[in-house]
């Protein structure tokens, strides 16, 4: 039986924790390795745990999942040589439904059906508004659910459809699906990968030799040297065979709505998103921060890793010197040493440490992707002003996160988000810093590419953490008591 693996004492719970990463291939030797080299370069989207799925003909259907990171347990030959085949998907999680935080191993992907017209593995990035009441019908007409997760609803949908072949069934099972999903799904010849009609999600092709790829993001195609060839487009289907790619539109067209946080923190800063480079979106930013909220200062210092590309975009517009004032500890991992109650308390310092010489008599700009709780936000000006830093002046390269995201985000519930409860001053009261200050929805639009900023008839993304404007309603979360904003 394999162990659980509790939530990590040293977990940053002040973060939006990213989604999931999903990676497939047909037509290469060895498919697997394929596919965990795609996941490890996906690692950042979900730490919890991973899996691969795998077909050979000789061999059938092979399914491996572990706890943990990819590099821990699909590197080793003896894993890797029960997975065979020229045809392979994979997942790694973090969750964002089901039991958050006491994961159990039936809740990993890729999950597998056997259909009547054979076998199919689906991996999921997303979440599911409406996935309690599809679970309920489901059960009431004899399902039996095997894990906690929302995405399993899409494999006995796919079993009640009346279509023959697996595609349309898929397709068939989508329809009734609200929410959130980019999808990556084989069967014994084909690669599927699907983007719901608003494209909340990301989700790209890409070629190596002969083969073809799908995955959440373009830097895993480079880690195994595939050409990027196009994204999948909201409301798009792909079926891959050996004899080419079919494209079909099983969604009603609708206005896209990419996930803005995507630019500004989930997605690694060297992939491609809507073709801008994600670091350049970044960089943008803090040049956007430079304009909207200029403080007299010293340094400006990102708070790593993610701040860092805002950082450097607000020095160059700023003209204020750029300096790595706080330093991360590469090397925490789950295998620290077992940590004491004095240890624990320990906790920012533990992964971030302070460049004395360079802050002390300093009155320093610290740029942060966002402020959630604003924990740990507290604990970085304490340390800055520990090392002798004359002022403290946060800027946040995101709007205030005063709504929770219901489409494969592990947010806090309302009450718990800083920006839901306090105003701006508040926060900086509470921060106890010199200085708060957020990017402006119109600025954060702009530093992405949309000049004219955020169209508020018709936003050209999802914003609905900043906003509380949700381009889905979240119908299980409304039955169960959320309230929505207010129309104005």
């Amino acid at each position: 039986m394999t162990k659980d693996l509790p939530r990590h004492p040293w977990d940053d719970d002040d973060k939006l924790h990213e989604e999931c990463g999903v990676f497939g291939t047909i037509g290469v030797t060895d498919a697997a390795s394929f596919v965990a080299l795609g996941l490890h370069a996906l690692q950042h989207r979900g730490q919890e745990a991973g899996g691969i799925v795998t077909y050979d003909p000789s061999h059938g259907f092979n399914s491996a999942r572990r706890f943990g990171y990819i590099r821990d347990n699909f590197t080793s030959q003896s894993v890797m040589e029960t997975l065979p085949g020229m045809l392979g998907i994979g997942h790694v999680r973090y969750s964002t439904s089901g039991s958050k935080g006491a994961t159990q191993i039936r809740d990993v992907q890729p999950f597998f059906g056997e259909f009547a017209m054979g076998g199919a593995a689906i991996a999921h990035n997303g979440n599911i508004t409406n996935a309690e009441s599809l679970r309920r019908e489901l059960i009431e007409r004899g399902s039996i659910f095997q894990s906690s997760s929302d995405s399993e609803c899409i494999v006995h949908l796919m079993a009640r459809s009346l279509q023959k072949a697996l595609p349309e069934r898929m397709e068939d099972a989508l329809r009734r699906v609200e929410g959130a999903f980019a999808v990556v799904a084989m069967t014994v010849t084909q690669l599927i990968g699907v983007r719901d009609a608003l494209g909340v999600r990301p989700l790209v092709l890409g070629q190596v030799g002969d083969g073809w790829v799908l995955s959440s993001e373009t830097c895993a195609l480079d880690i195994i040297g595939a050409t990027f060839v196009r994204e999948i487009e909201p409301g798009e289907m792909v079926v891959i065979t050996d004899q080419g790619i079919e494209s079909r539109r099983p969604f009603r067209q609708q206005s896209p709505r990419f996930c803005i946080f995507e630019h500004v923190y989930f997605s690694r800063p060297d992939s491609i998103l809507g073709g801008r480079s994600v670091y350049e979106s970044r960089r943008q930013i803090g040049v956007e921060l430079a304009r909207e909220a200029p403080v007299d200062a010293d340094l400006v210092c990102p708070v790593p890793d993610s701040g860092t590309p805002a950082a450097i975009g607000f020095s160059q517009e700023s003209g204020i010197p750029y300096a790595m004032g706080i330093t991360r500890n590469q090397y925490m991992g789950r295998t620290f040493i077992e940590p004491t109650e004095q240890i624990r308390n320990m906790g920012v310092r533990l992964k971030l440490n302070v460049n004395r010489a360079l802050i002390k008599d300093k009155r320093v700009i610290l740029v942060d992707d966002s402020v959630v709780r604003g924990t740990t936000s507290r604990k970085i000006k304490e340390m800055i002003l520990d090392a002798g830093a004359k002022e403290v002046h946060f800027r946040i390269a995101s709007p205030p996160t005063a709504w929770p995201c219901f489409y494969g985000v592990d947010t806090p519930q309302r009450e718990k988000l800083l920006a839901a409860t306090m105003s701006e001053e508040e926060m900086r009261e509470h921060l106890a810093v010199d200085s708060l200050k957020f990017i402006s929805l119109d600025g954060l639009y702009r530093a992405v590419g949309e000049a004219n900023g955020r169209d508020n008839k018709c936003p050209q993304y999802c914003d609905a953490c900043f906003s509380g404007e949700y381009p889905v309603e979240p119908a299980d979360m409304i039955e169960k008591g959320f309230e929505l904003k207010a129309a104005e």
